[in-house]
């Protein structure tokens, strides 16, 4: 009974609007923010103080609730007026992470990006005509000249291609792709929902682990409208299996005049296998094989801002692509635009990668990263004070943004290690100190750079 009457009282001695808009404090803060803004957050803090109070047992009085009031108005008052996107370090070992940002972009790209936000630009203005022109002209012609494709277009990322893509060419029809490509990755992206979605009816052929041409052969009809090949950009089905290359999925195309496309996933118009990396195809490679489209992102392997870019050659014409309604609603703006224009225009330099972050980071020898480990480990103990047994040690990064799965690149760590517990627990107190544990692990990937310092 003595709660009961402990938080009715409370309850009693929470203040009204008024007479927190009127203290000092936030009469202060109302000469800075808009009084709308101000009486929300009175308003919601006085509401969560009313359900703290419903829970607490100990007696409060007027004085005390108004200052833990006046306090957390301030408090979140200051909190609404911080960037929630801010810089981070990249302490995960995986250098084109989803969840963190993916590519990093090189200061070219963000000058222009600077240049092109800060005031007007001729987006979709032709200079040299005089004219309203199209803004993906900026960038299709650097793209075909890169990749060797015949036409060009860009999206907002490349679940956007393929939907367009699918949607343009075989909307109402069927398309025929492999159950063993029947791809999901991050975020839940699935080929059947983004199929379903573009309004093309999926024809399963093969098994999850087998699937052979004659399993697409078997499968065309009057109703086929593509062939689709998916790139398992996350996963690798291993042992007893077996895939149909793309080239010769393309000459079954040909053979019975059906355009084949390929869902690339992470673009890549370098050879790799110089980085100690195998098994990524590149563009130029892929387009080899006679595919008629291809469709991959901007800001994986490419380096580039998120963005979804296709590629056409063969018997198949942008067009459909172009005048699609949805084309619109999934273009992009022109700060990626201005991105994605100067990463094409460094990939025109002969030492490419050396411009590149991601690219960068991935050739970066291990000699230079032990060496960038030994700066990142002094600095750590001016600061550590004996609290950490710390050291160099040998590891692997990953590339990650859905490229590459299996293949890892070694590098040295900073590993922590509690100096007051037993080795029995070593392990799991590292567990318990994961993200502090590989707080450095991104020296693989030249954590320096990230820190804006090399």
């Amino acid at each position: 009974m003595q709660d009961v009457t402990h938080t009715r009282s409370n309850l009693r001695h929470i203040p009204s609007v008024d007479k927190v808009l009127n203290t000092p404090e936030v009469k202060n803060l109302s000469e800075h923010l808009p009084r709308w803004l101000v009486l929300m957050v009175i308003r919601e803090i006085l509401d969560e103080f009313r359900k703290e109070l419903q829970r607490s047992k100990d007696p409060l009085s007027l004085d005390e609730a108004l200052e833990r009031i006046v306090g957390n108005v301030l408090k979140k008052s200051t909190d609404l007026q911080k960037n929630s996107l801010r810089r981070v370090i990249n302490g995960t070992g995986i250098i084109i992470h989803t969840n963190i940002g993916r590519a990093p972009l090189p200061d070219e790209a963000l000058q222009l990006i600077h240049d092109i936000a800060k005031g007007y630009s001729n987006l979709e203005y032709d200079l040299s005509e005089g004219r309203r022109g199209k803004r993906i002209t900026h960038v299709e012609a650097l793209i075909c000249r890169l990749t060797g494709a015949r036409e060009a277009y860009v999206v907002n990322n490349n679940a956007a291609a393929v939907l367009l893509t699918l949607n343009s060419l075989a909307e109402g029809k069927e398309v025929i792709v492999s159950r063993g490509e029947l791809v999901e990755i991050g975020g839940s992206f699935r080929i059947p929902d983004v199929m379903r979605k573009s309004g093309a009816l999926m024809r399963e052929v093969g098994t999850t682990n087998r699937t052979h041409i004659a399993d697409y052969e078997k499968a065309v009809s009057d109703r086929t409208a593509l062939l689709l090949k998916v790139h398992t950009s996350n996963y690798r089905i291993m042992g007893f299996s077996a895939e149909v290359p793309l080239q010769e999925l393309a000459a079954l195309g040909r053979k019975y005049q059906i355009p084949v496309m390929m869902d690339l996933g992470s673009g890549n118009l370098t050879d790799l296998s110089s980085f100690g990396l195998k098994g990524e195809p590149t563009i130029q490679q892929i387009l080899s094989t006679d595919v008629d489209v291809i469709t991959f992102s901007g800001d994986k392997l490419l380096g580039g801002p998120q963005s979804g870019i296709i590629l056409t050659q063969g018997a198949v014409s942008m067009n459909p692509i172009r005048k699609n309604p949805l084309a619109r609603a999934l273009r992009i703006d022109k700060l990626t635009l201005a991105g994605l224009e100067a990463i094409l225009l460094l990939y025109q330099k002969k030492n490419h990668w050396d411009s590149i972050p991601v690219l960068r980071m991935m050739n970066l020898g291990l000699e230079k990263i032990k060496e960038r480990a030994a700066d990142c480990l002094s600095a750590l103990d001016k600061v550590n004070q004996g609290m950490m047994k710390m050291g160099i040690q040998e590891d692997v990064s990953s590339v990650g943004g859905g490229a590459l799965p299996g293949e890892s690149l070694p590098t040295f760590v900073i590993g922590f290690e509690r100096g007051d517990i037993s080795k029995d627990s070593d392990c799991l107190q590292l567990a318990k100190m994961g993200l502090f544990f590989y707080a450095f692990a991104i020296l693989a990937i030249s954590a320096k750079w990230l820190l804006g310092t090399g």
